[in-house]
């Protein structure tokens, strides 16, 4: 299982909270001590909130079911796409669409459309358009290709949503919660660690403490679906064993059966 060390977690300023007057009271039990008009989080806390939520992505993981991860922030989304989209997995790093969770069937007509446009392109259909529709359609798979591209084959509702910063991403976190979706998330001190189900007390804000937390998460997601592979190759292993061990016992049988008749 991936883990990290409180060291690391110090040195990429995971425990640096918001000021003081912005802190939110369910937060006290992740803060270690105030410093300058700062919160300073605690890192103990943070290992352990981290472990526990990458042992449940782990396993969500293993069962095949797929998790979107969502960080709209400037600061998040070139990090969220390096770690996590060699996994294969969803997420969102532009404006949440409303309704992405709660009207998911809404999505899916809207992924078609992108898909239809595609396949118009490919046999030539669009070449029969005017100059004006083509550009028009051109526009309009931009635009969804923006919004909806990375979750294009997300055909059904994930397993788990990650989120960096609920407080930005509440209406992800309303709609997760809603369908009974397990939530995980970086919670800042600014930040209701109730509203989700496995709270990571970290820094939402800098770079380095977003790209180790999503590192930690990726890597473990990782391990999980090599896993997984390795499972279903030794049980198709095991499988076509017994079936050619079942298949020699019933060419004996047949074998034998024909002399006694002989």
């Amino acid at each position: 299982m991936t883990t990290v060390d409180v060291k690391k977690l110090l040195d990429a300023g995971v425990h640096f909270g918001h000021l003081t007057r912005k802190r939110h009271p369910n937060m006290t039990p992740y803060i270690f001590m105030e410093k300058n008009g700062t919160h300073i989080l605690d890192l103990n806390q943070t290992v352990h909130k981290l472990d526990e939520s990458l042992k449940a992505l782990s396993k969500i993981a293993k069962t095949g079911r797929r998790i979107l991860f969502v960080a709209t922030k400037k600061q998040a989304k070139d990090i969220l796409v390096k770690h996590i989209k060699p996994l294969n997995m969803p997420y969102i790093t532009e404006r949440w669409p409303g309704g992405m969770l709660t009207n998911f069937v809404t999505i899916r007509k809207a992924v078609k459309k992108m898909t239809a446009i595609d396949k118009m392109k490919e046999d030539g259909t669009i070449s029969t358009l005017s100059k004006r529709e083509r550009l028009q359609l051109d526009r309009k798979r931009g635009k969804l290709e923006k919004d909806l591209g990375s979750i294009s084959d997300m055909n059904r509702l994930p397993g788990a949503v990650f989120i960096v910063d609920i407080v930005k991403e509440k209406i992800a976190v309303s709609e997760a919660k809603k369908l009974g979706i397990p939530t995980f998330a970086m919670v800042d001190t600014n930040s209701d660690p109730n509203l989700v189900d496995f709270p990571i007390p970290a820094n939402d804000d800098a770079s380095k403490s977003i790209d180790i937390i999503l590192a930690c998460v990726a890597n473990a997601i990782q391990e999980s679906l090599k896993e997984r592979e390795l499972d279903k190759k030794s049980k198709d292993s095991s499988e076509n064993k017994k079936s050619k061990d079942s298949s020699e016992n019933k060419k004996s049988k047949d074998s034998s059966e024909n002399k006694k008749s002989k």
